[in-house]
């Protein structure tokens, strides 16, 4: 019986069937792709898959640590191949994603945002209450539009409560403002790019196909299983820090500052920029 079970593809296998590494007609590239770009055909320029695992690879573990370190991660998608992917599986790691629309000021001025949050909070809560029967129906119409406004365009990142510990974005040349915002505040990015973007806009490219439905879920739930790693490290940690006070008392207040990035209290996760690559290739002729 045993024999008869089909092997299980390897990652490589499985990011080759998606068709990620097809990148954009060789007319419309970007020259700084050039260094992961394989080779073109038919006039389409070929990604170099050994560069999409080991930008994959390196936002994975970068991604685990902040997790594990309290943050969360927010996910960015608004093209059509990406809502319903991010929807499903951010969603069902809980953390935020926006799928809709980029509001101007999500990160930068977030107040504003929480005010819109809360205000569909009080209209989902008469909505629960008396199902708009105390309003006119001109009201009760006016105040149920505005209830599907907020929540199309903020339910993602609803119980976002403080500034996520990176970025996440699916096509980066269509996710500008949201880039923008971060770099203000310095918040580390990961980009899913395809061969008509720019690498440098982000501090972790990942090279691939932004396209295709299949290569934007299996980044997507690679990415999440990183989340899922980081959250099993963060209850660790947590069940370890209450083990030490239960059993070391005050003992631990009394410790100098020169300890205090000890085993049981991990050392703050670097949000400087990471390179891609050590070594980049020469770039391919137009």
């Amino acid at each position: 019986m045993a024999d008869n079970d089909t092997k299980k593809p390897s990652l490589v296998e499985e990011l080759i069937e998606s068709g990620i590494h097809f990148g954009q007609r060789t007319s419309g590239w970007n020259p700084k792709m050039g260094r992961y770009i394989y080779g073109k055909r038919n006039g389409i320029h070929i990604i170099d898959i050994k560069e999409t695992i080991k930008g994959l690879l390196l936002a994975k573990k970068f991604i685990s640590r902040t997790v594990a370190g309290g943050k969360d991660v927010c996910f960015v998608g608004t093209k059509r191949q990406a809502r319903p992917i991010l929807v499903e599986r951010v969603g069902g790691v809980q953390m935020h994603h926006a799928t809709e629309r980029w509001l101007g000021g999500t990160l930068t001025n977030f107040r504003t945002i929480r005010s819109r949050l809360k205000r569909l909070e009080e209209l989902e809560a008469i909505e629960a209450n008396d199902n708009f029967e105390s309003y006119s129906k001109k009201m009760e119409s006016m105040l149920r539009r505005e209830m599907r406004k907020i929540k199309r365009n903020l339910d993602g990142i609803r119980n976002m409560s403080k500034q996520p510990g990176a970025l996440v974005i699916v096509d980066i040349r269509r996710e500008l403002n949201a880039l923008a915002e971060a770099k203000k505040l310095g918040i580390p990015t990961i980009g899913l790019i395809d061969t008509d973007g720019d690498p440098d806009l982000v501090d972790i490219p990942i090279p691939g196909n932004d396209d295709s439905m299949r290569a934007i879920d299996l980044i997507v739930r690679e990415l999440c299983a990183a989340i899922v790693e980081g959250k099993q490290g963060r209850t660790q940690k947590a069940e370890k820090t209450e083990g030490g006070e239960a059993a070391g008392g005050g003992e631990g207040r009394r410790r100098s500052s020169r300890s205090q990035y000890s085993a049981d209290s991990p050392a703050p996760i670097n949000t400087e920029p990471v390179a891609a690559g050590e070594k980049p290739a020469e770039p391919v002729n137009k």
